[in-house]
């Protein structure tokens, strides 16, 4: 069952990001767009569901990534992503296991059930290692595609686009826990 969820809270952020915030930012930085979102709510997923699920998430990301792709890119957007896509998807489903990794082999095991309550400052700092890892790694995928002029751009669009994204998730979520102990509340 979580294997389905992480799927579809993917698709579904990746849907909001493609019909939402993708039209919007192409307006102000259509040489970026294609590259980075702004507000980049599949990461906030990737984030979430590792902290989760652990390495047990990564499959599940690889397949709403492949999914989202195939659902909301244009053929143009494939036809020109297409020489590094495998390894783009690979690279974004496993960047934020890789961060919680180096966190925990650092001494900070921010992982669910590590420790009583959420560490929201924990998890946003693994979300922006996370996001480090993926620039870094999507940077080298797409390195013949990306202008070297525009890579700290890029890098700066993806950093902050995954950091809102995770924050933005973790807000929703915070309001969908809420929401269900009112109701929990009210039945009981």
């Amino acid at each position: 069952m979580s294997f389905l969820i992480i799927i579809l809270a993917y698709v579904l952020c990746h849907g909001l990001t493609a019909l939402v915030v993708t039209p919007v930012q192409s307006l102000i930085l259509p040489e970026i767009t294609v590259f980075a979102s702004l507000v980049y709510l599949p990461h906030g997923v990737r984030v979430l569901a590792t902290w989760a699920y652990g390495w047990k998430a990564v499959p599940a990301l690889i397949v709403g990534t492949s999914l989202s792709i195939w659902l909301f890119s244009s053929s143009e957007e494939l036809n020109f992503l297409e020489p590094g896509l495998i390894e783009s998807i690979l690279v974004g489903s496993a960047s934020a296991y890789i961060a919680f990794e180096i966190a925990r082999l650092a001494g900070y095991n921010f992982y669910f059930g590590a420790s009583r309550r959420l560490r929201w400052k924990g998890m946003i700092a693994v979300g922006a290692l996370s996001s480090v890892i993926n620039s870094l790694g999507q940077t080298l995928v797409y390195s013949a595609l990306i202008d070297l002029e525009k890579v700290i751009g890029v890098w700066a669009i993806y950093a902050t686009g995954d950091v809102i994204g995770l924050v933005v998730c973790m807000i929703a979520l915070m309001y969908v826990f809420r929401w269900g102990r009112v109701l929990g509340s009210m039945k009981g």
